[in-house]
C-alpha cells in the first residue's frame, strides 16, 4: 500500500473517531448509572475486585484481556483492543459481533441513548483514585 493511501486511511479513521466523541460526551451519567444495573451482577466499578466479569476500575486506556488475575477468553486476550469510549460503545451494542469468541454472555444494548449514557457513567465511575 502506498504511503499516501495509508495516510489518507489513517486520517479518515481519526476523523470518524473525532466525530463520534462529541456524541458520547453528551451522555447522562445519572441515566447511565441506571443502565449499569444490568451490568452490576457481573462487574464492579468502584472496587478492584472481579466477579463473574472483570472489574472496570481504570478500564479506559486498558488493553482488552490484560487485567491481572482475571481469566479472559482467547479472543479478548488476542484482540488488541484498547478500551476507549468509542470502542466500549461499539462493544456494548453487540459484544459477540464486536469480538467473536468473547465469554461475555450479555447480548448488548439496543438503544443508542442507553449506550451513550452508560459510557458517560463508566467514564466517571471507573476512574482510578489519584
Amino acid at each position: 500500500m502506498k504511503q499516501s493511501t495509508l495516510v489518507k486511511l489513517c486520517a479518515a479513521f481519526m476523523s470518524v473517531g473525532l466525530l463520534a466523541a462529541p456524541a458520547l460526551a453528551e451522555g447522562d451519567v445519572k441515566k447511565g448509572a441506571k443502565v449499569f444495573k444490568k451490568c452490576k451482577t457481573c462487574h464492579l466499578v468502584d472496587k478492584e475486585k472481579s466477579k463473574v466479569g472483570p472489574h472496570l476500575v481504570g478500564v479506559f486506556g486498558r488493553t482488552a484481556g490484560t487485567l491481572e488475575g482475571f481469566k479472559f477468553s482467547k479472543a479478548m486476550k488476542e484482540s488488541g483492543v484498547v478500551w476507549s469510549p468509542e470502542t466500549l460503545a461499539e462493544y456494548l451494542k453487540k459484544p459477540k459481533k464486536f469480538m467473536p469468541g468473547t465469554k461475555m454472555t450479555f447480548a448488548g444494548l439496543k438503544k443508542e441513548k442507553q449506550i451513550v449514557d452508560l459510557v458517560a457513567y463508566l467514564e466517571e465511575a471507573t476512574k482510578k483514585p489519584e
